[in-house]
């Protein structure tokens, strides 16, 4: 498998654009548009908080009940959630304009939104985007950086992964975008995420490798514990590839659940690393867990531990921050029995074993914490189960952004 240049462009037949159109930020893209030539098979993952936004719950019945689905309409700066019967007219209205700008049916639209919650989206700029949009949508993989960009809101760089493999002597194509920087705490995937694929594939075995794959990618990070109510991951497999239909659990399956982990952990790391604030991915992988679950609750547990993100921006070793977020966390083991370590891009280091702290330097532990990415490795010595979860440091900045997020 390789990973190639481009986003939601990079599957055959997939278009897509992104402009300013005033929905709330002045100077920026703020309206995207996703299109594929041909129907799609569609599955999708949404927020488990009990309140959702409207286009959470008007794409919902999209997935479950549509025959296909050919386009995608995302706006961000306002959320579109708590806006009662107002913001489910809004998603209607934005559905009908698009399928007419776009000479597709009504019921093949989905839609997404992100930024402030409670506002009421201006309509008359949504349908005058949709129009700038449909005449602007394009294969070129720019396209799709220019989509990426204008689904960003207090995110710092835009998302994009894209990956090719072949099946039956096809060449197939993954490719994918996401935004994510603040209220990240998912329990389905997180934030805004769209990915396209050229497979062929049905609808139930591809919701199955969505639901599947988002236990241990977007569902293993978190910023700041806060659990959206637009969270919604989408997926769209027009089969432009050419490959016979995947309709069972057959080494085809397997490798396009491979391809599609690859871009779902690529872009769920690229969130965790861009943070509201953050200035270093924080990665926790436990090994040797009792079992899978208790793997992901452990690493799971110290990336959103306050204090260990605090220790992470100030590059200090207090390793007994990760041991007590173990602790809490509810799996039971031996603290006596596992062993903790620093890595970095430059070197590792052994920092916890038998109950207490090694010999270790504390100046090379600061020069671990200090690189842009760091790790804690947990040895739990119980069994034969891993998990990683991402996370980042958390700064003064963190305080700032949301201090005066709706300004």
């Amino acid at each position: 498998m390789d990973m190639i240049r481009g986003g939601v462009t990079a599957a055959k037949g997939f278009e897509a654009a992104g402009a300013e159109t005033g929905v709330k930020y002045k100077d920026r893209k703020d309206m995207a548009v996703i299109y594929s030539q041909v129907p799609c098979r569609q599955a999708g993952v949404f927020t488990s908080n009990v309140v959702k936004a409207a286009p959470v719950l008007w794409d919902k019945n999209v997935i479950d009940y549509s025959p296909f689905v050919q386009a995608v309409v995302i706006n961000s700066g306002i959320a579109n959630a708590c806006t009662g019967v107002l913001g489910y007219e809004c998603c209607k209205k934005t559905v009908e304009c698009a399928a007419k700008e776009l000479d597709i049916p009504v019921d093949s639209v989905l839609v997404a939104s992100t930024g402030v919650i409670g506002m009421q989206i201006p309509m008359e700029k949504i349908t005058a985007g949709i129009e700038k949009l449909a005449g602007m949508k394009s294969s070129e993989l720019e396209a799709g950086t220019m989509a990426a960009e204008a689904i960003m809101t207090t995110d710092t760089v835009s998302k994009e992964a894209a990956i090719q493999f072949e099946i039956d002597g096809k060449t197939v194509t993954v490719g994918g975008m996401c935004k994510g920087s603040g209220m990240i705490h998912p329990n389905m995937c997180t934030m805004l995420g769209f990915i396209t694929t050229d497979v062929a594939i049905s609808k139930e075995l591809l919701q199955e490798a969505l639901s599947t794959d988002v236990q241990d990618t977007f569902n293993m990070i978190s910023v700041d514990g806060d659990t959206s109510t637009n969270d919604t991951l989408l997926v769209l497999a027009n089969g432009m590839a050419g490959n016979e239909e995947i309709i069972r659990k057959d080494d085809n399956y397997f490798k396009f659940l491979e391809a599609l982990h690859i871009i779902d952990e690529t872009l769920a790391k690229k969130m965790a690393g861009d943070g509201e604030g953050a200035t270093a991915l924080f990665e926790t992988k436990v090994i040797h867990a009792g079992s899978k679950e208790d793997a992901r609750v452990l690493s799971k547990s110290v990336i959103c531990s306050s204090l260990t993100k605090a220790a992470i921006f100030g590059h200090d070793a207090n390793w007994g921050r990760i041991l007590c977020a173990l602790g809490y966390s509810g799996v039971k083991f031996d603290p006596e029995n596992i062993e903790l370590f620093f890595e970095g891009k430059n070197g590792r280091m052994q920092i916890y074993k038998d109950g207490a702290a090694v010999d270790y330097s504390e100046e090379e532990a600061t020069k671990i914490l200090s690189e842009p990415e760091v790790r804690v490795l947990v040895d739990m010595k119980m069994g034969e189960y891993e998990a990683c979860a991402w996370g980042c440091d958390l700064t003064y900045d963190y305080v700032k952004i949301n201090a005066d997020y709706r300004s």
